[in-house]
């Protein structure tokens, strides 16, 4: 008896280029920065002062007004785009069996501006003016909760944390979960919604953030040989993720197929990678070869891109090893160019992307390329998207920490 196959059949998004899947695919296929100055507190004082944030969402759209004051942004993120796939999978949940419907939806963070507001309250007024939705609010846990809740699925919910490979091993999770035969369909993906003073603070005296602070538009710029650092972002991706037969039997569309995942770990440094990149190449190794397929399969790498000096150089080295004297004929682009660094949500707005390539054939490109880094001598698929058939997709997400997470992306075909 073979494998279970499992599918996408259901999209949804929350990004600092679109607050739904259509515009979220319009700007990815026109190129489109999200990053602008940052209007969610004073920046005066700070050497970083840009980011990418989500515009023009109402909480109150999804959340009734009592209900805003007691989720974080994060959580209202989530359900809007967890809500957005639903209805794009066309998911009767009237019809189907609740108990075989679960969610896992994470976060590298959390509940980050609820967690900085109420310090700052402990601080000013001290412990008696905490609020009682503290924790609720702040804990990651409470992200796939409030969806569960709000749709009434009961078929377990996960919310596994790695850092910026988050959402990436999400996804992989769910896809597993499945395969077990634990349920028919998964709500997954991830949500982060850390652009706040501390957050900002933090990144920006480890010296990994931009501070192309004159020229927003342009600072995300990976691979890109004068990059200076990643541009913060926030938002949210979740996929429907079902079992092939269930798929099958309810008329889904399917947008295409997970086929492999692979998790390893550099145990090298908590923020900085592998210099070597060796666990990196055996995550990338190990996927493709539980995906059934050989390096010379893939078609497109969606890659973790960050527009950091460090990683861009040690994933294209990554690649280098993968793909040897093949490395420079395989399309590498970076989606975060546009959208910058969604943390651990980043991983699961790209897999959104991965599946708009398949649906499109088109591999949006990396923005903000124009001076080549020899130490980054790929396709980076630079400025302008490509029109490309793609069947097989290299999807990886690293963290700090060290977690290396890749999934294998396919074209579904019966």
């Amino acid at each position: 008896m073979g494998r279970t196959r499992v599918v996408v059949s259901g999209l949804g998004v929350i990004s600092p280029v679109g607050n739904s899947v259509p515009a979220f695919e319009a700007a990815l296929a026109a190129g489109v920065s999200g990053v602008g100055p940052i209007t969610r507190f004073d920046t005066s004082t700070s050497n970083c002062r840009i980011a990418a944030e989500v515009k023009g969402f109402d909480p109150e759209q999804y959340f009734e007004k009592r209900e805003v004051g007691r989720t974080d942004r994060v959580q209202q993120l989530a359900l809007a785009a967890a809500q957005e796939a639903i209805v794009d999978a066309g998911l009767d949940l009237e019809a189907e069996d609740r108990e075989r419907i679960g969610v896992y939806v994470t976060s590298g963070i959390g509940g980050d501006s609820t967690f900085e507001s109420e310090v700052l309250q402990l601080g000013a007024k001290g412990p008696s003016r905490v609020s009682p939705f503290f924790i609720p609010k702040v804990i990651i846990d409470s992200i796939p909760a409030t969806i569960a809740m709000r749709f009434r699925l009961y078929g377990g919910t996960s919310s596994v944390v790695s850092a910026c490979s988050s959402g990436t091993q999400m996804l992989g999770e769910a896809f597993e979960a499945i395969r077990r035969g634990d349920a028919d369909v998964i709500v997954t993906g991830a949500a982060d919604a850390a652009v706040t003073m501390s957050a900002i603070g933090g990144f920006a005296n480890m010296r990994a953030l931009s501070t192309r602070n004159d020229d927003p538009a342009h600072a995300s710029r990976p691979f890109d040989k004068e990059r200076d650092g990643f541009v913060l972002g926030e938002g949210a991706g979740v996929l429907i993720l079902e079992s092939l037969d269930h798929a099958l039997a309810r008329g889904a569309h399917i947008y295409g197929e997970i086929l492999a995942q692979a998790v390893t770990s550099d145990a090298y440094h908590i923020t900085l990678p592998d210099p070597e990149a060796t666990q990196i190449v055996r995550a990338m190794r190990l996927a493709i070869g539980r995906a059934g397929l050989t390096p010379a399969d893939i078609d497109y790498v969606n890659a973790h891109g960050t527009s950091t000096p460090a990683n861009d150089k040690t994933e294209s080295l990554a690649l280098q090893k993968l793909f040897g004297e093949c490395a420079r004929s395989v399309p590498v682009s970076s989606t975060k160019s546009m959208i910058g660094h969604l943390l651990g949500a980043a991983g699961a707005v790209e897999a959104v992307a991965c599946m708009l390539t398949i649906k499109n054939d088109i591999i949006y490109p990396t923005i903000n390329y124009t001076t080549p880094d020899p130490e980054c001598p790929l396709d980076y698929v630079p400025n302008t998207g490509r029109a490309a058939h793609v069947r097989h997709i290299l999807k990886e997400s690293f963290g700090f920490g060290g977690h290396n997470v890749c999934l294998v992306l396919g074209r579904y075909e019966a």
